[in-house]
């Protein structure tokens, strides 16, 4: 039987306002920090490594779906920089989504099994991590969702990302355009102009307006260090007004699902895996002069050329930069990023050194090894501003890969679990799981993932490992490659080898003391059978990843 739920938030609670981290803005306590190092868990140097221990193991945490000891040891030896170098070099993973296309309705309830646990497991093992997890973090600010859009057209989405998310963002905003999936969700594949020829067409700003709030500028114009621009009476400048969206919509009139082949399966009806393609019909398309932001776009352009032309506008905008640097660092490394931080990776986000502006490789080096995100590398020299909540899909990664497991464990006839909250590509609009602005309750500090973190996460989390009908959790977790019996060993060894192992695999070689003392109080206290060694093992284990302590990267 799990702990009751009063005892769960309570333990969440206390543990938030003890450790310092109301929207993840504060740090421990110096003694706590210093407990760290105290303790003598902290790994060793081992041979030619070139990172320490806890430091590979917090860049781990934000550079993959979640830290490996193979993963870790990769980065001691490699260092930061060539580890990235190498990621980038790996050929792109992509989810092979042919089991899904030859389906009619109505979908046979295994397909949509098989759908939920696809990208997952995907995510879980895709050798090019840094990539996958770029890919992820661009989906949660240019969000195509299953509330509208067939999970077909999903899969080719998510491949859509892996592939074109490291290289050009001007190149990433192209093929957003012309996605098929992308194309349905906000509806430009229904953006016609009304005409004499076409009474039934009718224009569609939706996909115009939030490529431009969501996708590339935001609603207020910004300071290349992201802060905003004020008028002279101390008031925001807003960045677009109505006009800029009707004119953009206006420029993506025009394109539609390819038709060809004109035989494929019902669920393919819109041609998931191919661009949309302009259409020939010439009332689809309104091919006048338009001007956005100052800039002609002459009568007589084709639709490649017409949105060819909005993209380099956009990539020129002031905004761009700044703001797409700080979604990203928001996702990668910290929820408050200082203005200097933003203002240095936007800068290469105009320049990659070689005059080029949008190459993503280069801005996510840039985050990555800013001084900004690695000054917590050791916690004696951790920010106050430092640090992000864990959200419910990461967590979920993180735990079964810091467990080695090759597949999410599944329950009840292959379904496995994913949090209802951030179940991927279901976000319930345009807007994602959560705003990027969002700010912890009773805080000025952004905390955009604490609106997840509800008592239904909660209970997840406390119960993730041991949640079978017929307590079969052993099993089901050794049949999904998980590393069960290194965790039932060590807790059978004694409750100090036990937090050794959950330090090493999750806690960066540096449980905190509070941690480790409740622990081994709760191992030598059980409020379960004491001679079940592995319910006690899997249960002492989703505490201390429940805690705040592991629910909070630093």
């Amino acid at each position: 039987m799990p702990f009751q739920m009063t005892t769960k938030l309570k333990t969440w609670l206390i543990g938030l306002a003890a450790f310092g981290l109301s929207g993840c803005g504060g740090s421990g306590s110096s003694g706590e920090l210093l407990g760290f190092f105290s303790t003598g868990q902290v790994a060793p140097q081992i041979g030619n490594a070139t990172v320490g221990f806890y430091a590979a193991s917090r860049f781990a945490e934000q550079v993959s779906l979640g830290a490996t000891p193979a993963l870790v040891e990769e980065i001691r030896q490699k260092g930061y920089e060539k580890w990235i170098d190498d990621q980038f070099k790996l050929p792109v993973s992509q989810i092979d989504p042919t089991p899904f296309l030859g389906y009619v309705d109505p979908v046979p309830s295994a397909l949509n099994t098989l759908y939920q646990k696809t990208y997952p497991n995907f995510a879980l093992n895709a050798p090019d991590q840094l990539r996958t997890r770029l890919a992820w973090s661009l989906s949660q600010f240019i969000v195509v969702s299953e509330r509208k859009t067939n999970f077909e057209g999903l899969l080719f989405w998510g491949n859509l990302l892996q592939k074109y998310g490291d290289g050009n963002y001007a190149d990433l905003l192209y093929q957003v355009s012309v996605s098929p999936a992308m194309g349905h969700y906000l509806d430009n594949q229904q953006n016609r102009p009304k005409s004499a020829e076409c009474s039934y067409c009718a224009p569609n700003e939706n996909y115009a307006r939030e490529l431009m709030q969501l996708f590339t500028l935001g609603v207020i114009k910004l300071n290349q260090d992201g802060t905003y621009v004020k008028n002279a009476k101390g008031a925001v400048v807003e960045t677009y007004t109505q006009k800029e969206v009707e004119e953009l919509a206006r420029v993506m009139t025009g394109w539609n699902f390819d038709p060809e082949p004109r035989v494929r399966g019902d669920r393919n009806w819109g041609n998931w895996g191919k661009p949309m393609v302009p259409s020939t019909w010439p009332p689809e398309r309104d091919s006048g002069q338009k001007i956005i932001f100052g800039q002609v776009f002459p009568a007589g352009q084709t639709q490649v050329q017409d949105l060819r032309a909005a993209i380099s506008m956009l990539m020129a905008h002031q905004n761009i930069a700044p703001f797409v640097s700080t979604r990203l660092i928001q996702h990668f490394v910290k929820s408050n990023p200082t203005p200097s931080y933003v203002s240095r990776v936007a800068d290469k986000f105009k320049n990659n050194g070689a005059g080029v502006a949008g190459d993503m490789k280069a801005v996510v080096k840039a985050i990555l090894l800013d001084p900004e995100a690695r000054a917590g590398d050791s916690p004696l020299t951790i920010r106050k501003d430092d640090g992000k909540l864990r959200e419910p899909f990461l967590h979920v990664t993180s735990v079964w890969r810091g467990l080695g497991c090759k597949t999410f464990p599944e329950w009840d006839g292959g379904y496995i679990r994913t949090p209802d909250l951030q179940r991927p590509f279901s976000a319930e609009s345009v807007f994602s799981f959560y705003a990027p602005t969002d700010r912890a309750p009773g805080s000025g500090l952004l905390s955009p993932e604490q609106k997840l973190i509800n008592a239904s996460e909660l209970t997840m989390r406390f119960d993730l490992s041991s949640m079978t009908r017929q307590g079969e959790s052993v099993r089901l977790l050794a049949t999904a490659g998980c590393d069960i019996n290194a965790l039932i060993n060590a807790y059978s060894t004694s409750p100090s080898a036990f937090n050794d192992f959950l330090s090493a695999r999750f806690f960066r070689g540096a449980m905190p003391p509070t941690l480790r003392s409740n622990i081994e109080q709760l191992i030598r206290n059980p409020q379960w059978n004491a001679a079940n060694i592995s319910e006690g093992a899997l249960r002492m284990l989703d505490y201390a990843l429940a805690s705040p302590y592991y629910g909070v990267i630093k």
